[in-house]
């Protein structure tokens, strides 16, 4: 049974006031919460064990999503009693991760292949492959060329593509050796601190749709996003 963790315990703080009064998992997108899209999603590519961390407003996400058995899976829910960050919160159910995982964080929207995902973590010569994503920016300048003081090429306002991390990733149990017990502790202290140990580090570029709900105006695009990705014909 392929399991997976969802980071349902942040604050939601830059979603304010919508997160005064729901956590950022629970916050309709179309019919359904963020956290039933995902938890359906990874139902449809056969994941069908999957522990929940929380945090903030824990009592409402549980109650609310129940033991999963109307979305096909069984869920368990990890409540930390102070935050642990976007890794910390793994050590609190390492023994029930005794075969390869998947993390993600509770406010990804995507449209990923979790099964063709994991099979390429599965694939890889490392305990740890992190999900990117290209991401396109418009620059507002013209991008000049130059060669011995002369202007050789000018590109009108191009747009900067920068490769971010997604918010997703696959891991196996060994990842614990790096990860401390019931201590914050970020993904981004744990990727450098397995580039200091020289530890591998599997990349997976994804091309599906993907955004991160962060911010008032990406919750308004994921209202969008829902009618074009996610809503059931």
């Amino acid at each position: 049974m392929r399991k997976a963790v969802i980071l349902a315990g942040g604050l939601g703080s830059r979603l304010k006031p919508f997160t005064d009064a729901i956590p950022k998992p629970l916050l309709p997108i179309g019919e359904k919460s963020v956290l039933e899209i995902q938890i359906e999603n990874l139902a449809k590519y056969g994941f069908k064990e999957i522990f929940i961390a929380t945090n903030y407003k824990a009592h409402y996400i549980e109650s609310f999503i129940g033991n999963g058995e109307k979305m096909g899976v069984k869920v368990t829910f990890s409540n930390e009693d102070k935050p642990l960050g976007t890794c910390g919160p793994l050590s609190l159910i390492k023994d029930k991760l005794d075969e390869p995982f998947l993390l993600m964080n509770g406010d990804i929207l995507s449209t990923i292949d979790y099964r063709k995902m994991y099979d390429y973590g599965m694939n890889k010569e490392a305990d740890f492959t992190v999900v990117t994503k290209e991401i396109r920016t418009p620059f507002n300048f013209g991008s000049v060329q130059v060669e011995n003081d002369f202007i050789t090429d000018v590109q009108e306002k191009p747009d900067l593509i920068i490769e971010i991390v997604a918010g997703m990733y696959f891991m196996r149990p060994e990842i614990f050796k790096f990860i401390p017990d019931d201590t914050y502790f970020g993904i981004d202290t744990l990727i450098k601190d397995m580039i200091k140990a020289n530890a591998p580090i599997g990349r997976y570029l994804m091309k599906e749709y993907w955004l991160d709900i962060g911010r008032l105006d990406d919750y308004n695009e994921a209202q969008l996003a829902y009618k074009t990705h996610f809503k059931e014909e």
